[in-house]
């Protein structure tokens, strides 16, 4: 074999407060100069088995999201990205936004100062520091239902809402009271009844959790609007540190867990706090992951629309050559 047959895929991996991100800069498929929603439809159609190749075991986990780096249709943008996972393409992702903001500094694409980003769910502008820092600006959130009641297999009667913030999301506070003296639903308690901080040594435990909750809502034919599947599941408990608000689990399609706090699933948080009147547009929300890494959440209005901010801080941590040998049998990655 001979490596003019080997293809090459040139990618920049980073993490966003513990969430892997691989951005791929050369090598892929040729998409079209569509939209980014027109080429993430081609993507997903079309070469399935090069996002396989990427994000799958052997040269990936179930953990690591993946990002197409796409030249924007507007060349006034920074660039157009397509975010995809172990499960399939992602609408948007605000972990790998931030990754993708440090990223292009990195290489000497963009300095410090406010940039626009095409995705498949529209433009979305980012602030990047010149360093490790990124505040992005989601697209509108907002919380579809509220207090939506299930019956989870094993668990019992479980209550949460639906939002969407770029994905979307079923949110169980797991601190929630019904008008009932018990809780319908707690992630932990001490033997004072007392709900206690939930963490890593929780994450067999609490997939488990949020898998069920996911198959009732597939089950019980629930689903976000126009009967999109919700494939986000996220739990909230207190924080592990006093100075923020809470804490999160989230379990993304594909049934990893997020190691940051999610920037789709905080924007859907705070998407419906800001509907229960719990937080003020323009007031900051300090969420934490499992891992105890933090974003910064607020929300400004525009007319009837409420558009996150998300603040966190990624770092690259390696650049690669991936190799497709095509007499590898796994050259284009393990399908589960």
């Amino acid at each position: 074999m001979t490596n003019a047959m080997i293809r090459r895929v040139r990618v920049v991996d980073s993490h966003t407060g513990g969430e892997p991100t691989r951005i791929v800069i050369d090598g892929f498929p040729d998409l079209g100069q569509g939209s980014m929603a027109e080429r993430r439809m081609i993507f997903s159609e079309q070469h399935d088995d090069f996002r396989c190749a990427v994000v799958n075991e052997p040269r990936g986990s179930d953990v690591l999201v993946g990002a197409i780096l796409c030249e924007p249709v507007d060349p006034a943008n920074a660039a157009g990205v397509i975010f995809f996972n172990n499960a399939g393409p992602l609408w948007m992702c605000g972990h790998g936004t931030i990754g993708l903001g440090v990223t292009l500094g990195h290489l000497g694409r963009i300095s410090a100062g406010t940039h626009r980003l095409e995705t498949p769910v529209g433009i979305v502008t980012f602030e990047y520091d010149g360093a490790n820092r990124v505040s992005l600006e989601n697209v509108p959130s907002y919380r579809l239902a509220k207090e939506v009641s299930i019956d989870v297999a094993g668990i019992g009667e479980v209550v949460g809402d639906i939002a969407w913030g770029g994905n979307w999301f079923f949110l169980v506070d797991a601190e929630h009271r019904a008008h009932a003296p018990n809780p319908v639903f707690s992630i932990r308690s001490d033997k004072m009844g007392h709900p206690i901080p939930f963490g890593v040594a929780d994450a067999e435990r609490l997939s488990d959790i949020a898998k069920r909750i996911r198959s009732a809502l597939c089950e019980s034919g629930i689903t976000g609007a126009d009967g999109a599947e919700i494939d986000h599941i996220e739990l909230f408990g207190p924080p592990g540190d006093p100075a923020n608000d809470s804490r999160n689990f989230v379990l993304c399609p594909g049934s990893a867990y997020d190691r940051s706090p999610c920037g789709t699933g905080t924007s859907a948080k705070l998407a419906c706090l800001v509907e229960d009147g719990k937080l003020q547009p323009g007031q900051t929300w300090r969420q934490e992951s499992i891992l105890g890494s933090m974003f910064e959440g607020s929300v400004r209005r525009d007319g009837d629309q409420l558009l996150p901010r998300i603040t966190g801080s990624a770092y690259v941590n390696a650049e690669a050559t991936l190799l497709l040998d095509p007499i590898d049998p796994f050259q284009m990655g393990i399908r589960a």
